[in-house]
């Protein structure tokens, strides 16, 4: 059983994205889309430099509609769900798949601080389904220069993107993955958040810059569509942290109710990542124990079951 008073865990809601910070409309000027950027980005940052207890799940979402994204950029079909079912229904250890596997390459960027060496840049090839190039190893040079120059943060993660692209065309989600890294280096944030690939299909990339065609890294006006992009996902994201901060409010202040003995195990967990299997086995929890532990937290709402299936259940927050 939890004792411990959980009040001084529970963090104030984060800061949401001011609305004038978002325009209502097009945007012909790359200084007024670098406004709304710098804005969002301002709400963002004091955000993740709060650090609050449940950054982990929080970033493991935002990696899970990137992810959604990159497939979608692939040709692929799978959905948030059918990415989630991949990566959490496998046994240990286990190939998640195709589009699991893309999905593995934006989990790593949210749990791992923005440094890239060659050795990782090839985990991160390999898992997106690209074929290595010899140009990908100047890759962390490029991104040390980008991350030391002058550039505000919009501007280099868009040149990232537009390099990476201008190398190798179908590289395109390396080229996202890589911008969210060189953000969070410029920003100085201790681990990226998830960001610009979820927006590449929204009207960011579409609206007057791209002519109603999606913005391609490099293209014209894409500078601006990635300041408008970030804009837009900055209050996504942010406004995601306010309800899953409200959730995991509920989940630790029923954590002294709990009564199975791996409770703590299972509360972590959720804590830290997008979802839990309801049949979790830990040294403290049983199969059986994790399905009445969520059973009960259902009960609290202190928990969402995330699957719609009657077996083979996942909660998180």
């Amino acid at each position: 059983m939890i004792r411990a008073d959980p009040s001084p865990l529970v963090a104030p809601l984060p800061p949401r994205v001011p609305g004038w910070a978002l325009p209502d409309g097009p945007v012909s000027s790359d200084a007024d889309a670098a406004f709304c950027a710098g804005a969002a980005l301002t709400s963002l940052d004091n955000l993740v430099r709060s650090e609050p207890l449940w950054a982990g799940a929080w970033r493991q979402r935002l990696a899970l509609k990137c992810a959604a994204s990159a497939v979608r950029l692939a040709g692929r079909s799978e959905d948030e769900a059918a990415l989630r079912d991949a990566w959490y229904l496998r046994p240990p250890d286990t190939d998640p798949g195709p589009a699991g596997t893309v999905l593995g390459a934006w989990r790593q960027l949210a749990l791992r601080p923005p440094v890239v060496k060659a050795a990782r840049l090839a985990e991160v090839v390999e898992l997106l389904g690209l074929r290595w190039d010899d140009g990908f190893a100047d890759l962390p040079d490029v991104i040390d220069d980008l991350t030391r120059s002058s550039r505000p943060a919009p501007f280099a993660a868009a040149a990232i993107a537009g390099h990476v692209v201008a190398m190798r065309s179908e590289a395109e989600t390396l080229g996202w993955w890589c911008a969210d890294l060189v953000l969070a280096q410029k920003l100085r944030w201790a681990r990226p958040v998830p960001l610009l690939m979820a927006q590449i299909f929204g009207p960011t990339f579409r609206g007057e810059v791209g002519h109603g065609k999606r913005a391609r890294p490099g293209g014209e006006g894409f500078e601006r569509a990635v300041c408008l992009a970030l804009a837009q996902g900055a209050a996504e994201a942010s406004r995601l942290g306010g309800e899953i901060a409200r959730r995991a409010d509920r989940l630790v202040a029923v954590a002294p109710k709990l009564r199975a003995k791996g409770a703590g195990e299972a509360i972590t967990k959720l804590l830290d990542d997008d979802a839990v299997s309801g049949s979790l086995v830990t040294k403290n929890l049983s199969r059986f124990g994790s399905r009445r532990l969520f059973d009960r937290l259902m009960e609290f709402e202190a928990v969402r079951e995330l699957s719609g299936r009657p077996t083979f259940r996942l909660y998180g927050l």
